[in-house]
């Protein structure tokens, strides 16, 4: 197999991966929005109307996402705006952390307080990385098997 070929089916395997965070985190969040609501309200950073904007809208923002990357549309547009997105997450966590908040991400759903010594920062942190390290190749090599862009 050559080298171009070897690196498209990476690229395929981080697309795909990527769809998979989004779907795994968008559809739990679309079906349950009062719970959402709760999860971006636990951050303490947004006020009531931001709150409900974020709520309302992150779901159906990463399902859309996954939705274009399974398809290879836009790819390396998406990869940026998952990038980015992931950044907002490691904020919105680390922020969490530093002021000593104890609460879950509600990154795949469910997410609000939590008793003390029940966080997982460090394990969020290092998985949304991972995820972002998924983005970055997709952003500087877009190019991947069974795309739209292709």
């Amino acid at each position: 197999m050559s080298r171009e070929r070897v690196l498209d089916v990476v690229g395929t395997l981080a697309r795909f991966g990527l769809a998979a965070v989004w779907l795994l985190s968008g559809i739990p969040k679309a079906l349950d929005p009062d719970q959402t609501y709760v999860a971006v309200r636990a951050y303490d950073v947004l006020p009531d109307l931001g709150v409900e904007l974020v709520a309302g809208i992150l779901p159906w923002l990463e399902i859309a996402l996954a939705v274009l990357l399974v398809l290879g549309l836009g790819t390396r547009a998406v990869a940026v705006v998952s990038a980015g997105l992931l950044l907002v997450f490691v904020a919105g966590v680390t922020q969490a952390w530093v002021r000593g908040l104890s609460i879950d991400c509600g990154c795949f759903g469910g997410g609000g307080q939590v008793e003390p010594g029940q966080t997982a920062y460090v394990e969020e942190l290092v998985r949304d990385t991972g995820f972002m390290v998924l983005a970055a190749w997709l952003v500087v090599r877009p190019r991947t098997l069974f795309a739209v862009d292709s």
